[in-house]
Parts: structure tokens; sequence; C-alpha cells
């Protein structure tokens, strides 16, 4: 469905404008009369900034790409690039490989070969981070350590663009770094509330995603509208993003509820109610298996498949 947008999107500018402003009173004038507040409030104004960076990069609030990369610059998550967001994110958003371990930047899952060599430590830390309490504790650290490990790897290899991305990032760490000189949160508080950002992201991204012979059934719906469906910009409705990515965060809600059963068939059926159906189903109990179950070596064998597909497939009501 075709939908239009302005020039500029006020939302979306309103929205980044509310996320600096909480991101600014928490590292300032928060901080004295409540660190514990300051700290839990900047850190979910890193994790709204990140859904604005996603927003910058599929085109909003610009039609203007080099004024979303300068808007989306500001290195307040410190470890991802916005140039290095952007062009994994697009890659991602090639639908026919998500969930592969290679082909998509973005999957939570494990070649089988790979998974097989693992020490046995490694194994159960990688198990501790398949359950969304282990992702949200554990799950930020493990991800920027395998993050930075390749991008380090990229750098070295001056693999096309990377140092670019890297360079301007380093920039936008300049004013990041001069504000919090001066400002009264220390960086050991801001430290703790840039992992608090990046763990909140891992409740969406937990299972945005899953092993499915048909790439259009890959994707959720997890119909959730309180607050992290804002903190998020309602990409909750993963399934309508993927399917319209050019369509604004505002304007999901409303193409979801016009059109709610197609994307439901769409998807197969792989939908939430809400964030607390999903908690109460995976706070401390792994989802998928680490190793990619669909590929050759996994855990489910070929003659098995469509009996695991079928049960990943019935509706989550």
């Amino acid at each position: 469905m075709r939908q239009t947008t302005p020039a500029v999107e006020w939302p979306t500018l309103l929205m980044l404008a509310a996320t600096y402003a909480l991101w600014a009173l928490g590292t300032t004038v928060l901080y004295g009369p409540s660190p514990v507040l300051a700290v839990i409030l900047t850190g979910l104004a890193v994790a709204q900034f990140s859904s604005l960076q996603h927003e910058l990069l599929h085109g909003h609030p610009f039609r203007a790409a080099w004024m979303n990369e300068v808007i989306g610059t500001p290195a307040l998550g410190l470890t991802v690039p916005y140039g290095r967001f952007r062009d994994t994110h697009l890659a991602h958003h090639h639908d026919p490989v998500l969930t592969d371990p290679y082909d998509d930047p973005e999957s939570n899952y494990m070649d089988p070969s790979v998974w097989a060599r693992l020490p046995g430590w490694l194994k159960a830390v990688q198990r501790v981070n398949n359950t969304l309490v282990g992702r949200i504790v554990v799950g930020s650290v493990l991800g920027n350590i395998h993050w930075l490990t390749t991008e380090s790897r990229l750098i070295r290899q001056n693999a096309p663009g990377i140092r670019r991305d890297w360079g301007l990032h380093l920039l936008g760490l300049i004013p990041v770094v001069v504000w919090l000189w001066v400002a009264a949160m220390p960086w050991w508080a801001y430290l703790a509330a840039v992992w608090i950002g990046h763990a909140v992201l891992k409740i969406r991204t937990f299972l945005e995603h899953r092993a499915h012979q048909a790439a259009r059934a890959r994707t959720v719906i997890v119909e959730d509208r309180g607050p992290l469906a804002l903190l998020f910009l309602n990409n909750n409705l993963h399934v309508v993003h993927h399917m319209h990515p050019a369509v604004p965060w505002y304007q999901l809600p409303a193409l979801y509820a016009q059109n709610r059963d197609h994307y439901r068939r769409r998807n197969d059926h792989y939908v939430y109610r809400s964030y607390l159906e999903v908690f109460r189903r995976y706070a401390l109990r792994a989802k998928d298996p680490v190793p990619h179950p669909l590929m050759p070596g996994g855990e489910v064998a070929a003659q098995e498949r469509a009996e695991y597909i079928a049960t990943r497939s019935q509706p989550a009501e």
C-alpha cells in the first residue's frame, strides 16, 4: 500500500528533539538528585536514539540522505557508526537471506558446524543468551564483542567504506565526549546507561525473525501499543516494516490495522499480543536453538523440517 509523506516529517523531528532533551537532562540536572533515575532515563534515550537512527537510514525525516546522516551521526550509543548501521541493516532487508548466519548481518543464529566446534563453556553462555533475560543482561555485551571484533577485521582489510564510516563515527563521538566532560554524569555511569540502552533494544530483536522455509514467514508481529512500542517506534510491527520499509514509524499502526488479517496470513501467524506475552513465554526459556535448525547439520533433520515449521507457525493466541 502506498503511503504519502511530507518532505519534512515533523513527528520524527519532534521525537528526535525530545530524545536529545531527555539525554541532556539525564546526563546533567537529573544526575544530582537521583543518579539511578538519571542513568535509567539516559539509557532509554540511547535506545530511542537508536530507533530514530533506524528511521533515518530508511529515509526519514528528510528526503536528502546526507541530512539524515548528519543528524544520525552523533554517537550517543558509542559503538555503532551510523553508516555501518545503515549498510548492515539495509543488507538485512534482503528478505530471502533473513536468519542466514552469513548473509543476514542481524541473524541471531549460528552455523551448526561452527556451533559444534565451540567449547562447552561458550555453548553454555550462548544458551543463556538465547533466553530473553539472558539476551537483555549479557546479550548487549556479547553482541558488541562480536560487532567490534568483526568491524576491526574489516578495518584492517580496508573493506570499502568502513574506514570512512568509522572516521565519521569518531567525529560523532567528539560532542558526546565534550558534553560528558562538563556534565554531572561520570563516564562509568554513562557506560551503564549505554548498556541499558543496548539491553532494552535486545527485547525487540530477541524474536524479530525465526527460521522458516518461507522468507515471508520469518518476520514477527508483536501487537503491542504500550511504552515499548513507542520506544521501538512501532518496529514491533516488524513484518509491516519489512514489507513497507519506506513508510515512517507513525504510519505503521494504521497500515497494520487496515490490513491485519493480510499481514497475519503472510507471516504464517507468527504473532504475539504484547511484549508481556513474550516475557511470560521466554524470560528464562529459549525460543529457538542457537544453531540454525534448517541449515545442514542443524538440530532439525531434513525429514522433520515440515513438522518443525508447522509447530512454529501456530498463532500465538
